[in-house]
């Protein structure tokens, strides 16, 4: 089937249950002509989003599967991950909604890479409750690069802004000593490769930020721009990746800067989210790069302060939908022109003769 009439099939977990997750995913699924755009498959408990849907009010039906690959096209397929009660807390993690967020992720990715989703949308985890249980990762990323092997990129995604973080969930205080030629240099070239594949952007202009102030002002802030970053974006303009930079990160994220790039790689964390958010939060995704499968989310968190209440906007997810699918899309795309290119042959220049043609023999 081609990927243009291919109905993707949309794996989603569920987070923290006593968050606003379970809103958020049923108000995107509301609309009932949302199957004619692709399946979804809820990694979760009917029980749990019957009480939930209650609350809020919704008028949803739910197909009940007992693993992902039988889920129906046209209906809103739901992995029932338990048959028991569940107890609902709003507003406060709990080791039952900690758990379930657990079982729901590790079993959406299961699905994720047996093939019988085509991509999975997570909604927000508590991480913190998440490690004391025994969870190995501040966040999905590191869960996700351990599970497929290979390292991902944070890349938070809009329309016209998309931002990547160099360094991750870790304290500001090792962000210095966690950055490497090497590294950025391997980071640009993910960017690159997801912006072709990813976004059909044929050419891309990747700006890279700097790490201290004022870029280090010429080594008198600090010298990682030019020991590091410096000779790390040379290297990658000299072999055609049209990477720039370091700017000084305290006015780049001006209209008439930003937009003159495909894309951004901060040096940490808060450098690349906090204006990413500010100028982006509702419809702002968080897109793991880099990986072999699709995996994207709302770019904000559980939101305990507003659970159970029905004001959580469901906007950010909606769009973490609609991003897996059209990255899906994207990358069926590409590969598909890639693995159908034409292969030059090789041809004799001084007479003509084409050497894929048989010689003629003499009489």
């Amino acid at each position: 089937m081609s990927p243009k009439n291919h109905k993707v099939r949309v794996g989603i977990s569920i987070g923290d249950f006593n968050g606003i997750g379970p809103e958020i995913i049923m108000k995107s699924l509301k609309d009932k002509t949302i199957t004619d755009f692709f399946t979804p498959v809820i990694f979760g408990s009917g029980k749990l989003f019957t009480y939930q849907k209650n609350i809020f009010k919704l008028n949803l039906n739910f197909n009940y599967v007992n693993e992902a690959s039988q889920a129906l096209p046209g209906k809103l397929n739901m992995v029932n991950l338990t048959k028991e009660n569940v107890n609902v807390e709003l507003g406060v993690p709990t080791e039952e909604s900690t758990k379930m967020a657990i079982d729901s992720l590790e079993a959406a990715t299961e699905a994720l890479m047996k093939g019988d989703i085509d991509v999975l949308v997570t909604a927000p985890i508590n991480k913190d409750e998440m490690v004391k249980m025994g969870f190995k990762h501040a966040g999905h990323t590191g869960y996700f690069e351990e599970k497929f092997s290979k390292k991902g990129l944070m890349f938070l995604v809009t329309e016209d802004l998309k931002v990547a973080v160099s360094t991750h969930h870790i304290p500001i205080a090792k962000v210095a000593e966690n950055i490497s030629k090497e590294k950025i240099k391997k980071q640009i070239r993910v960017l690159n490769q997801t912006l072709i594949e990813d976004f059909c952007i044929q050419k891309p202009k990747i700006a890279v930020l700097g790490l201290n102030p004022h870029s280090g002002d010429g080594g008198v802030i600090g010298t990682e721009e030019i020991e590091i970053i410096s000779p790390a974006i040379q290297e990658l303009s000299d072999n055609g990746i049209l990477a720039f930079g370091p700017f000084p990160a305290d006015s780049f994220f001006q209209p008439n800067k930003y937009r003159n790039f495909d894309a951004v790689l901060a040096m940490y964390h808060d450098q690349g989210l906090a204006p990413f958010k500010t100028l982006a939060y509702e419809e702002g995704v968080n897109y793991t790069a880099g990986l072999p499968f699709i995996r994207t989310s709302p770019d904000h968190g559980v939101a305990y302060d507003i659970a159970g209440k029905n004001v959580a906007d469901e906007q950010s997810f909606m769009e973490a939908i609609f991003t897996a699918i059209k990255v899906f899309k994207n990358r069926s795309e590409y590969s598909e022109l890639m693995s159908n290119r034409l292969q030059p042959r090789k041809m004799v220049v001084d007479n003509g003769i084409d050497e894929d043609l048989p010689e003629e023999t003499e009489a």
